[in-house]
């Protein structure tokens, strides 16, 4: 397939700035594969399309406060630094992207907050805008995590055209969030309410969570016309071995098994057996799916709408069928479905 067949012209106005209201409030769209069917809900109706026994695969990957704003030594012009991943927690080593990056040169320290909470030396260039930093800091790991914390500001991907808020610090997460690693969210689980999971959870549904650290690479946009040229960042990623049970004994018994969103299916996908079963893993990703592809694990799957030619968008064409995707994005538009991040979900059954 072509870096072509992904484009559409999406209006400005249909970008969500903001969550919906309550987070199982948002639209649904409900694509069935059998009859091509296209039916319009709101997400907490998905209750009425899985039944006792169903696993849902979700990711339970915490997002940090990764990006923070510093200034440069003897200059003090304000730097973004936005935290990627750490490559050395005992010399507090991290992977990061600076802007504007044409100002920031090994050996420049960077000083943040008030009264230089944090401190942090450039080290290594990785790429055009990539970093390395050290912090120096001589408390402990806790201390230092919590001046992140303090300090950092809720990732928002930069085309939501606002400041973060504390609103976005609980809302620019799931509520199943449990390991700190990812700098965006896996979104489509940001749908799920307490209230849904306790209904869905009295109905038989069992859930199986497996991590993905997403990472910036979940944004970046594919250059290459011929899709097979395209290579995706890698992300790490878990997966137990009592969850990956969990999913096999519903695989066993040909129940509904739907990974909600696209990072829970790259992982699935990413552990698969030679006999076709899901296998426990703790290992780094880069497997890129698009169309025509094989899945092996799901046979359900819920996500948001996606951008304009990008791998996730390619995913979800591989899933629902290429016409069939394109067709229901088509009525998304027409039917004025909220977009991207804080958008409205997507279940292809």
């Amino acid at each position: 397939m072509k870096l072509s067949q992904f484009k559409f012209n999406l209006p400005e106005s249909l970008v969500a700035n903001n969550p919906s209201e309550q987070r199982d409030e948002a639209r649904l769209m409900v694509l069935h594969k059998d009859t091509g069917k296209i039916e319009h809900k709101i997400f907490k109706d998905i209750l009425e399309y899985f039944d006792d026994q169903d696993v849902m695969i979700l990711n339970n990957t915490k997002v940090f406060p990764a990006r923070l704003y510093g200034n440069k030594e003897k200059t003090g012009a304000t730097i973004e630094v936005f935290l990627l991943r750490e490559l050395n927690k005992e010399l507090r080593l991290w992977d990061v992207l600076v802007d504007p990056a044409r100002k920031i040169r090994v050996g420049n320290k960077l000083y943040f907050g008030d009264d230089d909470l944090l401190v942090a030396e450039v080290v290594d260039n990785t790429t055009s805008r990539g970093r390395t930093i050290r912090f120096l800091f001589d408390g402990t790991d806790e201390e230092f995590r919590k001046n992140i914390e303090i300090l950092g500001e809720t990732p928002l991907p930069k085309y939501i055209k606002r400041k973060a808020t504390a609103m976005d610090k609980e809302r620019y997460q799931t509520i199943f969030a449990k390991h700190e690693g990812a700098v965006a969210a896996p979104t489509a689980g940001m749908h799920f309410s307490r209230e849904l999971m306790k209904r869905l959870e009295l109905k038989g549904i069992n859930f199986a969570e497996v991590t993905l650290h997403v990472g910036l690479g979940t944004f970046r946009s594919v250059e290459v016309e011929d899709l097979t040229k395209h290579k995706m960042d890698s992300e790490q990623f878990i997966i137990e071995e009592k969850e990956a049970a969990i999913v096999n004994k519903a695989l066993e018994n040909k129940k509904r098994i739907c990974a909600v969103g696209t990072t829970s299916m790259r992982a699935i996908e990413s552990a698969v057996s030679s006999g076709k079963m899901l296998k426990p893993a703790n290992d780094w990703t880069s497997k890129f799916i698009f169309p025509p592809y094989d899945f092996s694990i799901a046979n359900s799957m819920i996500t948001n709408f996606h951008t304009p030619e990008s791998t996730l968008l390619m995913m979800v064409s591989a899933f629902g069928g290429y016409d069939y995707v394109k067709h229901a994005y088509e009525v998304a538009l027409k039917e004025k479905y909220r977009f991207y991040s804080y958008g409205d979900a997507m279940l292809i059954i």
